[in-house]
């Protein structure tokens, strides 16, 4: 297996792999595909806990809609200044908003896992809410660092739900 450069990873941290086909990997593709408000790169993720499925979160904001991203103004690379632009702001990530999901209805996160689909790795906020809530692992779907990464030729990023 090729090894991959995550723009960010934390210290201890690693990324596990699932299919496609993965139930919990397919609920966050359909949960993206029906709240994300990111047309170009909808993510969605879940978290389960006991082989249920106990919070859900999708990512954008209508705020790109009717204005600029100033992160796009300023060329700011990716996984940083996501602050600088309200369309970007972590708060509208799917990660941090699964884990809101899942505490704001009881659930106890500490131990649970995190499935998120439609990106090839999490930002350094995403990942603080994720350590935050007590998830022990993150999924993502095999082969997303082709497929999520915008450099890579076989991207698919914004053909998804086309």
């Amino acid at each position: 297996m090729e090894l991959i450069h995550y723009p960010y990873l934390p210290e201890g941290r690693i990324i596990q792999y699932v299919p496609e086909s993965n139930p919990f990997i397919q609920e966050a593709k359909e949960y993206s595909r029906e709240h994300s408000l990111d047309r170009k790169v909808p993510t969605g993720s879940v978290i389960v806990k006991d082989g249920a499925v106990i919070g859900r979160g999708a990512n954008g904001s209508d705020y790109h809609k009717t204005h600029e991203c100033e992160r796009v103004k300023q060329k700011i690379p990716t996984g940083q200044g996501y602050e600088l632009c309200e369309g970007c702001h972590p708060k509208n990530h799917s990660e941090p908003k699964a884990v809101a999901d899942a505490q704001a209805h009881g659930h106890d996160t500490n131990g649970a896992d995190l499935y998120l689909y439609g990106h090839w790795w999490a930002c350094e906020p995403c990942w603080n809410a994720v350590i935050a809530g007590g998830i022990k692992n993150v999924y993502l779907m095999e082969g997303s660092e082709r497929i999520y990464n915008r450099e890579h030729p076989d991207s698919r990023v914004g053909k998804d739900f086309a």
